[in-house]
């Protein structure tokens, strides 16, 4: 379903694909650190993260895939300093082969305090 294109260039030393190709129904999201209750974390980038990335492997459990069927996430961080920090987290989440990614700095987010948001795109099984 996900495979990851030489494009020859070199190993990268963060956690992203230069390219992947993907067969099967587009799954489209977008990701904050939105707590159940709806309630916004705006603690520590860990924490944000974290709970960034579980709302997506929940999102994409509840469309019937994994993690695995995503093929490409944008970054969204009001610091970009604290990109060691979700490289750390990220890769609790994500595993070779890892989508495609692409990382910006914001001046801010719409919610006051919230670090990160995330775009991720992902192809799931026809079934």
């Amino acid at each position: 379903m996900k495979q990851v294109i030489d494009v020859g260039l070199p190993a990268l030393k963060q956690p992203f694909s230069w390219a992947v190709k993907a067969t099967g129904a587009m799954l489209f999201t977008a990701h904050g650190p939105v707590r159940q209750d709806g309630s916004i974390d705006t603690g520590p980038i860990e924490a944000q993260t974290r709970l960034t990335f579980e709302n997506l492997r929940r999102t994409l459990e509840n469309a019937g895939g994994t993690l695995a069927d995503v093929t490409q996430v944008l970054i969204y961080m009001t610091d970009v300093t604290d990109m060691p920090a979700i490289d750390a987290v990220y890769r609790e989440f994500f595993e070779a082969p890892y989508p495609n990614r692409s990382s910006a700095a914001v001046a801010a987010l719409v919610v006051p305090g919230m670090k990160i948001e995330i775009v991720a795109y992902g192809m799931l099984e026809q079934g």
